[in-house]
């Protein structure tokens, strides 16, 4: 056994799913290592994102032969903390999550290291403490992507509202800063109006129509999260905004996650443009990494078989960013960053079937 693991490790870290079905093949051990037993905890199941994710896991599960057990802490590290016990005590060889609160699921990671239980993090990455592998997009993109596409709409000049989401998970930095960073840089005449709602959908509405009764002449929203997309709807629509593109009322609205609700409303032409964050992939790939670690394979940073860059980011921490293109109607490119139709048959908002 610890032969063939050595052997799987030599070959490149970036390897397909099929080399870890390869490494495994041929194993006579007993049937629960045939079948590894382990755990994913979803963060929520109120969004149509996580709904998603939660959809494709089984599924991926089922096809790299893992035995799945499941919980949902529903965005409160005090659950994650408590479900990540029960893990422990039913055996898991692995565990898989995204706690929404990046800086206090320290202890738990240093109790599941301690244990020897491999975790991957899917979305978010913690602050501090050691995860086998984080499954993420490039979050600072997303901010930088919105930034291009707003700018280059608003001709440079202007006002947008940034709602924002929860700024104690480093998504929420990430793309916050990157925003501020890209506006400051090259759309110094565009004012940012932003506003914290920590991932909340109705403390977003409220903040957007505030900004708009006192600032009629925005231009422009970046919604960090999908969690905002109903209610910016809705504000549009009350003050007489939701409009044609080709219309001067129209304001530019960009969003983050992909979901089909968002594809819909680009081709409507309610909102303008979004970056897909890949729900199926995060499920497939944090599975993979489970059964990797598992299977004692170790990676190191570079270019993957999967278009996506392992980088280091610090010191015992590795992130696969995973591709997250940005998603227009006309499948343009906007301030150099390119784009795919709303219909492209490649995103995974458009295969839910």
């Amino acid at each position: 056994m610890r032969l063939r693991t050595a052997l799987c490790s030599a070959v490149s870290a970036l390897s397909a799913l099929a080399l870890l079905s390869a490494c495994g093949s041929g194993s006579t051990t007993a049937s629960s290592s045939d079948t590894p037993l382990i755990g994913v905890d979803y963060p929520r199941s109120d969004t149509d994102f996580w709904n998603s994710y939660i959809k494709y896991t089984p599924q991926y599960a089922k096809e790299l032969g893992l035995e799945l057990k499941t919980t949902n802490s529903q965005n409160d590290v005090a659950k994650l903390t408590a479900n990540a016990q029960t893990f422990i005590s039913q055996g898991v060889k692995g565990l898989a999550m995204a706690p929404q609160d990046t800086a206090a699921i320290a202890p738990t990671l240093a109790q599941m290291e301690a244990k020897k239980i491999p975790v991957v993090t899917v979305d978010t990455r913690p602050d501090t403490g050691k995860v086998f592998m984080v499954v993420r997009a490039d979050n600072r993109a997303y901010g930088e992507k919105a930034c291009q596409y707003l700018g280059t709409k608003l001709g440079g000049k202007g006002k947008v509202v940034m709602l924002e989401g929860g700024l104690d998970s480093i998504n929420g930095r990430d793309r916050t800063e990157a925003f501020n960073e890209c506006m400051k840089k090259n759309y110094p005449d565009i004012k940012v109006f932003g506003e914290a709602t920590n991932w909340d959908g109705a403390v977003a509405a409220q903040k957007l129509q505030t900004d708009l009764t006192a600032h009629p002449d925005i231009k422009g929203i970046y919604m960090q999260s999908s969690f905002a997309l109903s209610g910016t709807l809705q504000v549009l629509k009350q003050k007489g905004l939701l409009a044609d593109p080709q219309d001067k009322k129209h304001v530019f609205v960009v969003s983050n996650d992909g979901i089909p609700e968002e594809l819909k409303s680009i081709g409507a032409g309610k909102i303008d443009a979004t970056v897909s964050q890949p729900a199926d992939l995060y499920a497939k790939y944090a599975l993979y990494y489970l059964k990797a670690a598992i299977d004692g394979k170790t990676f190191k940073p570079g270019k993957t078989d999967h278009d996506s860059t392992i980088i280091q980011v610090r010191d015992g921490l590795l992130e696969d960013q995973l591709s997250a293109p940005l998603v227009t109607a006309d499948g343009g490119t906007y301030g150099g960053v390119p784009s795919v139709k709303s219909d492209d048959t490649s995103l995974w908002g458009n295969n839910l079937g």
